[in-house]
């Protein structure tokens, strides 16, 4: 639902908001698209004999971009604290998965702890980047949003059962059904040019699911990693969208750690404070 902009015949005022939609959406995950961009461009032009090796020259090109983006100031320090977080978090789900041969990266290097290679939680550090940037590109309010504690909670709950379910019953089923009742009113809304839309909370995280599902193919058919059990070329599993879906949510209450303004406890209109 958005409102229509007068100066503008329909078609063209939606083509309008569309293209500019993408083009901020694009903007709001820079990181993640120099990540991908260097994970393509390394792949394509490494060579054996080199001295540096892939991994370690994606570390180097990620924490060069980390400090580009603040000393440009396209990331706020806020924004910063959120992927310090995000690096913590990924990189110990990183250690735990890879060390339980959920997946693996095949690839030598120096910059490497427990089999994972460091440019890894970049990778997640790129998600907590989009999300908080997207929050101040689009000036993003989530309305009306359950008490705080219990999304902090939830995220918990997720995060656990990422590790748990390798020793006890996996509760993914019923975690996908608190994320729908638990958020079943919340909006996002996102202002686009002079325009207000939304969307469901819910559908939002499916839709970055989905994205981050595009990108780990990106990841596999390049040979950066792999899962366990998994073809050269083969598709990584569509169940994995469900679980960047879950993952969401935790990287979203990871975000509101630091950024909590624009989570709203009743209704909101645009125009409204």
């Amino acid at each position: 639902m958005s409102a229509s902009d007068p100066s503008l015949p329909r078609p063209a005022g939606f083509l309008s908001a569309a293209v500019t939609f993408v083009a901020r959406q694009l903007w709001a995950g820079l990181f993640a698209v120099i990540i991908l961009g260097a994970i393509i461009g390394t792949k394509l032009i490494w060579q054996p004999g080199w001295a540096l090796e892939r991994y370690d020259a994606l570390f180097l090109i990620a924490i060069g971009t980390q400090i580009v983006l603040l000393a440009t100031r396209l990331e706020t320090w806020d924004e910063a604290k959120v992927i310090l977080l995000f690096h913590f978090t990924g990189t110990a789900m990183e250690w735990f998965k890879v060390n339980h041969g959920s997946w693996g990266y095949p690839e030598a290097g120096i910059f490497k702890i427990l089999h994972v290679p460091l440019f890894t939680g970049f990778m997640y550090a790129s998600v907590g980047s989009y999300i908080a940037r997207s929050i101040r590109i689009f000036d993003a309010v989530f309305a009306p949003y359950p008490p705080y504690w219990v999304s902090v909670l939830l995220a918990v709950a997720i995060y656990v059962n990422f590790f748990a379910h390798h020793y006890l019953p996996d509760i993914r089923v019923l975690l996908f059904i608190a994320t729908v009742v638990i958020f079943a009113r919340t909006r996002l809304w996102w202002r686009v040019g002079q325009r207000r839309i939304w969307m469901p909370f819910p559908l939002a995280a499916l839709g970055i699911g989905f994205a981050l599902w595009v990108a780990e193919n990106i990841g596999t058919l390049s040979g950066t990693w792999a899962y366990a059990g998994q073809g050269r070329w083969q598709l990584v599993s569509t169940s994995k969208i469900g679980a960047w879906y879950l993952l969401f949510f935790v990287s979203f209450a990871t975000v509101t750690l630091v950024m909590r303004d624009t989570l709203r406890r009743g209704p909101w209109r645009p125009g409204q404070d």
